[in-house]
């Protein structure tokens, strides 16, 4: 089992939603981020989703494009992203860690040289926004075999023709999108999400997480509800690109985490 299987599976046992956090690897740079990272498991997060700068995240709203650009210009790239996670698991080998990011960076390293120094650094799944169920050959399928889960994201306009071929090669979890369009755009609502994950939910046995447009403990712990937990990422993103230390982000971490916790 991975690190992911292995806490939701965890979770699962003791009656527990899961609480996943979303930061930008290198924002606002890389000392910064990497104290953020270092204080999320004990704030409460069961899963960490790292995010990897790109120049065009296309289904990233303002607050995450701008995470990405300063990261860039701080001198982000992917090897030291993956020098972030090595450092991150010198303390820590328990937490999963998925990278969130597009195919472009990865296609740039080469795919075989990329999963084996992510899975080396210590990362446990994937998300690719930007390569389909169609290409799966690309990188889902070689992560798979490589011992990397391949986190497929859901969307309200996935209809039950669809959601089969999203389904068919995810492993680890579900990551279902509350909202029609970029991250951190609207508000997510549980009275329109709770179907949806219920339709999901049967169609697959593993957790369901629902992410885009949380961003108070009060709709942290509504979403975590009715699904098998919930992430937070532009929320989370915003404090840092206000000036925020990393024990203020934390303290808003655990706020959140404790919402979702009380599901």
């Amino acid at each position: 089992m991975t690190r992911i299987e292995t806490c939701f599976a965890a979770l699962a046992r003791d009656g527990k939603k899961a609480f996943v956090s979303y930061i930008m690897a290198g924002d606002p740079d890389y000392d910064t981020a990497l104290e953020v990272m270092m204080g999320l498991p004990a704030a409460g997060v069961d899963v960490i989703e790292l995010g990897l700068p790109f120049t065009d995240p296309m289904a990233d709203g303002p607050t995450i494009q701008l995470a990405g650009q300063r990261a860039l210009d701080a001198g982000m790239t992917l090897p030291r992203t993956l020098d972030m996670v090595r450092a991150f698991r010198a303390t820590d080998d328990t937490t999963p860690i998925v990278l969130m990011g597009y195919y472009n960076p990865i296609y740039s390293r080469g795919v075989d040289r990329f999963l084996v120094e992510a899975k080396e650094a210590g990362i446990d799944g994937l998300i690719v926004v930007d390569l389909p169920p169609e290409e799966d050959e690309e990188l889902c399928i070689p992560a798979q075999a490589a011992g990397l889960n391949f986190i497929r994201l859901a969307t309200p306009t996935t209809d039950d023709k669809r959601l089969p071929k999203v389904l068919q090669n995810t492993s680890g979890f579900v990551y279902y999108v509350s909202i029609t369009g970029i991250t951190g755009a609207a508000a997510a609502q549980a009275t329109d999400v709770a179907p949806e994950v219920a339709r999901i939910k049967a169609k697959t046995d593993l957790p369901v997480i629902v992410g885009f447009g949380i961003r108070t403990p009060e709709t942290s712990r509504a979403i975590a509800s009715v699904a098998d937990g919930c992430v937070v990422g532009s929320a989370i993103v915003g404090e840092l690109a206000t000036g925020k230390s990393p024990s203020e982000v934390l303290a808003f971490v655990k706020s959140l985490a404790d919402g979702a916790h009380a599901a």
